[in-house]
C-alpha cells in the first residue's frame, strides 16, 4: 500500500514540476517578445528621428569639389536612415544656382522642399518662384529638379512672365539654367503694354506656344 501511495506521489510531482516548467517558459517567452516589440519600436522611433535639425540655415553646398548652390533656409533636417534618405524644409527655402564663374543664373524659392541626396532631386511645393539669368520669372505650385539629369520640370499648371508678354501652360521641361523650356499645353499669352508694363485683357492668344 505505502508503495502504491510513494508512485502516486511522484507521479503527482512530476506532473507539477512539468506544469511550473511549462509556466515559467511562457512567462520568459512573453517577456522576450515584450522586449523584442519594445526594442523594435524604439528603433523605428530612432529611424524617424532626423540625424541633424538645424535653424536659420545659410550654407554653400558644392558638387566634385565645386561650390554650385547657395542654400537659405529657417529649418533644414536630414534624415539619412529613411530610404530613401532625404533633407527636409518644411518652412521654406531659397536657393541659388552658380555657374562656374560663381555667378548666380538662376534662383529658386518654395514654402516647402524636400532634396533626396542619393537621387539628387528636389522637390519643391506650394509658391514655387523661379528666375533665370534673363529675368524671366516661372511660378507654379509643384517643381522637380533633377540635378543628375539637369533637368527642371513640373506637370501642374506654370506662369512664365517674360520681357514682353506673360505665358500660361500646364506643365513644362528645361534645362537647369531655364533657358531653354517646351510647355505640354499652353493655355494663352498675354502680351504686356510698353507704356504700361501691364497686359491688356484683348490680348490673350490660346495655343499659340509650342
Amino acid at each position: 500500500m505505502s508503495s502504491d501511495i510513494y508512485r502516486w506521489i511522484r507521479h503527482k510531482m512530476t506532473s507539477i514540476t512539468i506544469a511550473c516548467g511549462v509556466m515559467v517558459m511562457l512567462v520568459l517567452f512573453s517577456s522576450c517578445s515584450g522586449r523584442k516589440k519594445e526594442l523594435g519600436a524604439a528603433i523605428t522611433e530612432r529611424d524617424s528621428l532626423p540625424v541633424m535639425d538645424t535653424r536659420g540655415v545659410v550654407t554653400l553646398v558644392s558638387d566634385s569639389g565645386v561650390i554650385r548652390y547657395r542654400v537659405n533656409a529657417e529649418e533644414w533636417k536630414v534624415y539619412d536612415r529613411k530610404s530613401p534618405s532625404y533633407w527636409s524644409f518644411e518652412k521654406g527655402v531659397y536657393v541659388e544656382k552658380f555657374d562656374s564663374l560663381f555667378q548666380v543664373e538662376a534662383s529658386i524659392k518654395a514654402d516647402t522642399a524636400y532634396y533626396y541626396d542619393k537621387q539628387k532631386l528636389w522637390k519643391l511645393i506650394s509658391n514655387v518662384h523661379i528666375q533665370n539669368l534673363k529675368g524671366e520669372k516661372f511660378d507654379t505650385e509643384l517643381l522637380f529638379w533633377d540635378q543628375n539629369k539637369q533637368k527642371v520640370y513640373s506637370d501642374k499648371e506654370v506662369r512664365i512672365e517674360q520681357p514682353d508678354q506673360i505665358i500660361y501652360a500646364v506643365g513644362f521641361e528645361s534645362n537647369e539654367q531655364l533657358t531653354k523650356y517646351t510647355f505640354f499645353k499652353t493655355n494663352g499669352i498675354f502680351y504686356i503694354d510698353e507704356d504700361t508694363g501691364t497686359a491688356p485683357a484683348d490680348t490673350l492668344q490660346a495655343d499659340t506656344v509650342k
